[in-house]
């Protein structure tokens, strides 16, 4: 069983709860670097900060409903060559996952990082984040989580939460070296952080807080969290097949893009160097267009919108943790989630592959199965 620890919510407040959590991570840890999501004080927006100073974890808040950044690749940044000090980042279950499947692309290292996350909440979109929260800060996270775990959603005025973080099914980071639990505890006494690897134990160990087991009521309240989301997920992956079951659907579906390329910047795994969309192949010659047009009267502008996108697709499908950052970053509303992960989901259950899981699991692609589709090969099992 693994190690599990009870962090005191001191006057029913759980952001500083685990303010002070994490203020001891850095001064009993042999920690030296704190990553973590944090209100910026020249403007109220949540944001990952390195923090070094123990005194300045103060605006600190890892439970806030934003998601400005997919937080994976700036531990990607700073893990993919040797460090000198301990480094632990606190990040959503999702941008685990992407950074596991950046460690399986060389593009990081899981020995250079703890990996320490909260059960997941959700968030808004960067529109509608700074809508809820106004002026109030870490006021109106603690708005916030009342009223999800009072039972009374996350649904303000026009808006909810992202499509992204409602179709979650892993809300729950099992993969994360410690764990802070929330769902099925009783957070206005105490927390829950769980150690999930030997490194974990040892930070836990160092850490001298009071050991717990594990609440009765969490396994049956993440039971009916996964529920939901995955049945919000189905209806979701139902409604986009059909949306773009045909190239003409599928035109309609993708028409208000505009080649900004927003998504694969915003994109978590997406890590190429040079795209090829931004090489001389997609420089097309004036003369072009102009013969694109003749040959049907009329073409829309940018042209490649739709080969784009299902250049990536064919890129990323495999790779995609659902994140939603996608989505957060195009300017025109193009719902790129909910494609990525309808055609994701089809991709992953051929290959038997779940990104993010494990590093021990290779990546489809990288691996030749002589056995493998034998429906298509024609060659037996």
């Amino acid at each position: 069983m693994n190690k599990i620890a009870k962090i005191e919510v001191k006057d029913q407040n759980i952001i500083t709860s685990l303010q002070e959590f994490l203020r001891t991570l850095l001064t009993k840890g042999e920690i030296d670097a704190l990553l973590v999501p944090q209100h910026l004080p020249m403007k109220n927006v949540v944001m990952p900060t390195l923090v070094t100073d123990p005194e300045k974890i103060n605006g600190a808040d890892p439970l806030a409903p934003a998601f400005p950044i997919n937080a994976a690749k700036l531990v990607s940044r700073l893990t993919r060559k040797p460090l000198v000090g301990g480094l632990a980042a606190v990040l959503r279950p999702c941008e685990i996952r992407a950074f596991i499947e950046l460690v399986k692309l060389n593009q990081g290292s899981l020995e250079e990082v703890v990996l320490v996350s909260l059960d997941c909440l959700g968030a808004y979109s960067n529109v509608n984040y700074p809508r809820f929260a106004g002026e109030d800060g870490i006021e109106s996270t603690l708005r916030f989580y009342e009223k999800i775990m009072s039972g009374n959603g996350a649904a303000y005025e026009d808006f909810d939460l992202s499509p992204a973080c409602k179709s979650c099914e892993y809300p729950i980071p099992e993969n994360a070296d410690l764990l802070v639990g929330l769902v099925g505890v009783d957070t206005k006494d105490h927390l829950m952080v769980k150690a999930n690897t030997p490194k974990g134990e040892a930070l836990l160990d160092k850490l001298g807080l009071a050991e717990m087991g594990e609440p009765k009521d969490r396994k049956k309240a993440i039971e009916l969290l996964v529920r939901e989301r995955i049945t919000y997920r189905d209806q979701m992956f139902a409604k986009t097949t059909k949306s773009i079951s045909d190239l003409k659907r599928l035109t309609s579906y993708l028409a208000t893009c505009v080649n900004c390329y927003n998504c694969r910047v915003a994109c978590p795994v997406c890590y190429c160097k040079e795209c090829v969309f931004v090489t001389d192949v997609f420089d097309h010659e004036p003369a072009q267009y102009l013969r694109w047009a003749e040959r049907k009267g009329i073409i829309k502008m940018p042209t490649d919108t739709v080969f784009y996108h299902i250049t990536r697709l064919a890129h990323m499908s495999t790779s995609c943790v659902g994140c939603g950052q996608c989505s957060n970053a195009c300017p025109n509303n193009v719902p790129v989630m909910e494609i990525f992960r309808t055609i994701g989901s089809y991709t992953q259950k051929a290959f038997n592959y779940e990104p993010g899981r494990s590093v021990d699991d290779k990546p489809p692609l990288s691996v030749f199965n002589e056995k493998e589709f034998s429906e298509v090969t024609g060659g037996k099992d």
